[in-house]
């Protein structure tokens, strides 16, 4: 089987289209990956085992059980309770959750590298909880972990074809959309996944020169 360049050429203008909602997902994704691992760590690090041990319960939860079922089910049952948010938005809050859960583990090990001198030196200068977090342990912790936030950015930029399981049109839902009309999967899927490639690359560039930076100011 040959690759006809022409068909290749006119479905290209969709993916792209696709790939624009590709990476919205992606950046609305990460964006409340971050916000909610950073919730759920400080929900582990509560002195109430009423509030740590429900938190470890979800996380556990969450990272236990597949992406691609948690889509299901945000998608297909939180209608039936009142909740619609959406094929992007539920994609986009599945993407949240799931590596929230990741990011949560990884803003842990951050934390727990601060030397300990600096909690010291904190509660030394009278330093309120929300000063020593803000001024003194977040900057050095979210420094040490960017390069691992970065890999994330990239693995949950390659699991968004997921979403067109939940009638979301990014990249695969797109080009699945113009096979089944003309039967060419070969191009299609052969530009899929050049697009990828040509996304993830200066992606993966990016979390290089994080790890070069991160290791500059550690």
């Amino acid at each position: 089987m040959t690759i006809d360049f022409a068909y290749a050429i006119s479905v290209l203008p969709a993916l792209l289209r696709g790939a624009v909602v590709t990476l919205e997902a992606t950046v609305g994704g990460m964006a409340l990956a971050l916000s909610f691992g950073l919730v759920l760590v400080f929900l582990l690090r509560a002195k109430s085992a009423f509030v740590s041990y429900p938190t470890r319960a979800l996380l556990e939860f969450l990272r236990g059980t597949p992406l691609l079922i948690q889509l299901f089910f945000l998608f297909y049952v939180l209608p039936e309770w009142g909740i619609t948010l959406g094929a992007l938005g539920t994609g986009i809050f599945a993407l949240g959750l799931h590596y929230g859960t990741y990011i949560a583990e990884v803003y842990r090990a951050g934390i727990e590298s601060v030397p300990h001198g600096q909690w010291e030196a904190a509660t030394a200068l009278s330093l309120s909880p929300a000063v020593t977090w803000r001024r003194i342990v977040l900057p050095q912790a979210i420094r040490t972990v960017l390069p691992m936030l970065g890999n994330y950015l990239v693995a949950m930029f390659k699991d968004t074809p997921l979403l067109a399981t939940i009638t979301v049109i990014e990249m695969l839902g797109a080009g699945l959309s113009a096979a089944a009309s003309s039967y060419r999967y070969l191009e299609v899927f052969t530009m899929i996944g050049l697009i990828f490639l040509a996304m993830s690359l200066p992606a993966g560039a990016l979390v290089r020169q994080l790890e070069r930076v991160a290791h500059r100011y550690a």
